[in-house]
């Protein structure tokens, strides 16, 4: 089995945990040492019965299989650069449950949690999530560090530039671009392109905010 730790302690950490104990269940493949978390106050502790071994400073000195549970894009880029110099190394995780064809490409550290659907000729970038019960549509984009929340569905075409983040149970209609570092918001309903650095919410989504 080959050891494995996950950044982010809270409560994406956890359920990438249970990620791993699933895929486990159908091939044990994953010796899952513990979390890394830079919170002082869980040093040492237990979460969810699973240790909390060190700090993202540690992990520059490590050599194993590191996952990236942190759910803003923003901070998940800042933390991976911070280890850019080390050995370790970032599979992907594709919980059993997902479907996808073969025509789909992951890159390196992504997460694609349960009851996820992607069809075909999609590119997922990396460091990429993709949590609960999504829908990706082909020939999608995902850009690296994008996370995408729970009962996201996203069409045919559509692209989005790094570090997107797109809230629980919006929609993507086909063919739109999102830029980079923007924010969409929950049950927001994208139907036209969206500059970068923005927040953009409603139905349809129109940027509030420019940061």
């Amino acid at each position: 089995m080959k050891d494995i730790a996950i950044i982010g302690a809270g409560g994406f950490g956890r359920e990438v945990a249970w990620l791993i104990e699933r895929l486990n269940n159908v091939k044990e493949e994953w010796n899952f040492v513990g979390f890394v978390d830079d919170d002082e106050t869980l040093q040492g502790k237990e979460v969810s019965g699973y240790q909390v071994i060190g700090n993202i400073e540690w992990l520059r000195n490590q050599e194993i299989n590191v996952v990236n549970a942190i759910g803003d894009p923003i901070i998940k880029k800042k933390v991976i650069e911070r280890l850019k110099d080390s050995k370790n190394t970032y599979p992907v995780l594709i919980d059993p449950s997902v479907i996808h064809s073969d025509k789909v490409s992951f890159g390196e550290g992504s997460i694609i949690c349960a009851a996820n659907i992607l069809t075909t000729d999609i590119k997922v970038g990396k460091h990429v999530i993709i949590n609960l019960d999504c829908t990706i549509g082909h020939d999608a984009t995902l850009g690296d560090y994008t996370t995408v929340l729970p009962s996201v569905n996203v069409s045919g075409f559509v692209e989005t530039k790094e570090c997107v983040s797109v809230g629980t149970g919006s929609a993507i209609i086909q063919g739109v671009k999102i830029g980079a570092n923007t924010v969409v918001g929950a049950g927001a309903v994208v139907v036209k392109e969206l500059p970068a650095n923005c927040v953009a919410v409603g139905a349809p989504a129109k940027p509030i905010k420019f940061f």
